[in-house]
């Protein structure tokens, strides 16, 4: 999987509260999710997000509470992946659950600038910052990993191993 857009660039601790909001928590639609996505951390959040597909991020990206709507809403907005210093745990686990493509790479959450134009290897884990020209290597997702995100989800994932 490859990801090659411009940046929207968050600091730390960007919690599952302003990823999506709780009063929102009472849908699953994911269009629905993703119209309020970041609504209360960036209100241009919705119209960055319709030409910038990557998300950078600092130090523990999707801390908070274990909801599923936060990384669903983050899908659902179009964006491709999130690279960040690092990831709270249950994020991680909900992002790969749900085919949320994630990459931690702490030097790259450093370097990388809101706008930059970037491209992500996720079989590879290779991030370059095609506005300044440096690369960055993070360790890539084992081949599993890589094939359930690749079909959407754990779900999709399971259905084609039952349907083999």
């Amino acid at each position: 999987m490859n990801a090659h857009s411009t940046v929207i660039k968050y600091g730390d601790h960007v919690d599952t509260d302003v990823i999506i909001p709780a009063r929102y928590l009472n849908t699953t639609d994911h269009a629905e999710l993703a119209s309020h996505c970041m609504e209360d951390l960036d209100r241009n959040f919705k119209t960055k997000a319709q030409t910038s597909k990557i998300i950078v991020a600092g130090r523990n990206f999707g801390c908070g509470s274990s909801r599923e709507h936060a990384p669903i809403a983050i899908k659902a907005s179009g964006i491709q992946v999130v690279i960040a210093d690092s990831f709270a745990r249950i994020f991680y686990r909900n992002s790969i659950d749900i085919g949320l493509p994630i990459i931690e790479c702490p030097a790259a959450s450093k370097a990388i600038h809101d706008g930059d134009e970037v491209s992500v290897d996720m079989d590879t884990g290779v991030i370059t910052d095609v506005t300044t020209g440096e690369t960055f290597t993070a360790a890539p997702f084992p081949p599993f990993i890589q094939e359930i995100i690749a079909c959407g989800g754990i779900a999709n994932y399971v259905r084609r191993k039952i349907e083999k």
